[in-house]
């Protein structure tokens, strides 16, 4: 007549009546509100921490950013000294070979003006050495000799 199933049924009632008259449904309830407020604390501070690691990661983003441009500027500054200084670099460079060019071209002008003073010097030299001998062999005594001295101081005159 009573088979197991019944048994197990009343043996059921028996332990919730025992449970609803001792007031430990309560306790069951308060401890499971409890685990669900420690619970939903937790996820309100995974949450929170979330948030702030979203908010760390946007600044440090920022950041990455603003030093990315810095670093930017720098290599643009940079490449723009390097060619002013390339620049400065060339104009010197060019004015010290102009300087150079035209310091040559002195020396080669002074050297022609020398050895063109030095030719009429040894042409003047010759010119008078033979007005000399030419003079000697044609004309004799004392007016000779004062003609010679006055053609050749006449001619060195004339030439230097």
């Amino acid at each position: 007549m009573f088979n197991a199933e019944f048994w197990v049924a009343v043996a059921f009632v028996i332990f919730i009546a025992l449970m609803l008259y001792l007031g430990l449904h309560r306790s069951i309830f308060d401890a499971l509100d409890q685990r669900s407020a420690r619970i939903k604390a937790e996820l309100d501070e995974a949450l929170r921490l979330k948030e702030e690691a979203q908010k760390l990661l946007a600044e440090y983003q920022r950041r990455h950013q603003e030093a990315e441009a810095e670093a930017e500027g720098i290599i643009g500054s940079a490449r723009s000294e390097a060619e002013r200084v390339a620049a400065e670099a060339k104009a010197k460079m060019e004015d010290f070979v102009a300087r150079r060019t035209r310091m040559a071209e002195t020396k080669i002008a002074q050297a022609e003006a020398q050895a063109l003073a030095d030719v009429r010097a040894a042409a003047a030299e010759a010119a008078v050495a033979a007005a000399e001998k030419i003079l000697a062999e044609s004309a004799k005594g004392k007016v000779a000799d004062d003609l010679i001295a006055q053609g050749i101081r006449d001619v060195k005159a004339k030439l230097n």
